[in-house]
């Protein structure tokens, strides 16, 4: 595994995508930050501790069993990830459904964290900066804001979190390059 390399970013977007309804099966994790003048981003598959799959999920995100049965669980990934979002200002489209997910595998695999996580939710920042919208679902705010998505490709959806938050703290879209 590479190792995240991280200059103190101001916020990190995540977004976790899951096997079934138990929070802790986590199948995919993806980030997004500024670094450099530019948006970064990383994504994970991620072998969730049992491998069942419900087949509405399959449908939504289009990960399947075969496709995580080699990958890292998210206790083999902690090392590499961790350092890229304890301590800092977390942000996600519907935060309490990715802090539930966060908080579910820490408590999972029993991971040491120094620091309870912090979450912007851009679900409630989307409200009050478009109230006129129909619904405030990352699909029809980045339709809204013209930003790409693939929604549920984890890092898509990172992107697009982290993007609407910068639009809503006022800054621009795309970060201008130093």
């Amino acid at each position: 595994m590479t190792a995240f390399t991280i200059q103190q970013p101001n916020m990190i977007a995540i977004d976790f995508e899951t096997a079934n309804y138990d929070p802790a099966s986590a199948c995919a994790v993806g980030f997004a930050w500024v670094q450099d003048g530019a948006i970064v981003t990383r994504s994970h598959p991620i072998r969730p501790p049992r491998m069942q799959f419900e087949p509405r999920f399959i449908d939504i995100h289009h990960i399947a069993p075969h496709m995580v049965l080699s990958a890292p669980t998210f206790a083999e990934l902690w090392e590499e990830v961790s350092p890229l979002i304890v301590g800092q200002k977390l942000c996600a489209h519907n935060a309490s459904f990715d802090r539930g997910v966060l908080n579910a595998l820490v408590q999972h695999y029993k991971l040491l964290v120094p620091k309870r996580f912090t979450f912007k939710c851009t679900v409630a920042l989307a409200r009050s900066s478009f109230p006129h919208l129909r619904d405030h679902q990352l699909p029809t705010v980045a339709r809204h804001l013209g930003i790409q998505l693939n929604h549920h490709d984890a890092a898509s959806d990172a992107e697009a979190c982290l993007r609407i938050a910068r639009y809503c703290a006022g800054l621009p879209l795309d970060p201008v390059l130093p």
